[in-house]
């Protein structure tokens, strides 16, 4: 579980996160929805312990970010927007190195890593370099990596932008696999029929505060609109939000 209390961030006169608060549930995927600016990437670098906010909370699984921050990273997996890799490395090298930077060793890490290369039907690419992957073979590494220790919760940032659709189908197929499993799921994206299709619940923000949180049909209903993109825009169009 992923949970966010009275968030605060500010950069000079700018603030970016003014009294945040939300939470993600296991077993559910949790989209999150936002204009630009409206300050999703600060919470989501909050949560991974890349930022720290000038008051509030963020916690992983009860484990406070700010002050445990190594041992809340090991209960997340982390899926960026960029398949950045270093090419010159396998896939299998590429995954052997994230799972050391997660404290695996030994047999332990080689099963984790082989695991996750089967779950993933990575096994054609695991002793190939990098260099000239697809997207959607990058996708695949990347997911790999954010998998092979295990995490319980899962944060996903635009995730399907720049692949393919037969790309962007198998990463929905392992989303909906690891939410059958019970993982938390958090997943930002600016594609509103992904949001409606995949998500349990919504969190919507504007202004670096909560606007509005609900099932797709809840938001729409208390947008008065009939989908998720229309409702949208008339609960960040509003002076004061709409709160659920």
């Amino acid at each position: 579980m992923i949970e966010v209390n009275n968030l605060h961030k500010s950069f000079g006169q700018v603030k970016a996160l003014d009294g945040l608060s939300f939470s993600a549930r296991d077993g559910e995927i949790t989209g999150i929805l936002g204009p630009n600016g409206a300050g999703k990437t600060t919470c989501l670098r909050t949560l991974y312990g890349l930022l720290k906010a000038d008051q509030g909370s963020a916690k992983i699984d009860d484990i406070d970010v700010s002050r445990q921050p190594l041992l809340a990273r090991g209960r997340l997996g982390i899926f960026p927007d960029k398949f950045g890799l270093y090419e010159r490395l396998t896939a299998y090298e590429q995954i052997d190195y994230f799972a050391s930077i997660h404290g695996l060793q030994g047999q332990a890490k080689k099963q984790a890593i082989e695991e996750v290369i089967a779950d993933l039907d990575m096994q054609e690419l695991a002793y190939r370099k990098t260099a000239g992957f697809s997207q959607g073979q990058r996708m695949k590494v990347t997911l790999a990596q954010a998998l092979v220790h295990k995490p319980q919760n899962f944060v996903l940032d635009e995730p399907t932008r720049g692949l393919d659709v037969m790309s962007t189908r198998i990463l929905r197929n392992y989303l909906a696999r690891f939410k059958a499993k019970g993982h938390c799921i958090l997943f930002s994206s600016h594609v509103m029929q992904e949001v409606a299709a995949l998500c349990d619940r919504v969190i919507i923000v504007a202004n670096g505060k909560l606007a509005a949180v609900g099932t797709p049909d809840e938001l729409c209903t208390l947008a008065d609109k009939s989908n998720l993109e229309e409702a949208f825009v008339k609960i960040i169009g509003s002076d004061e939000g709409i709160a659920a």
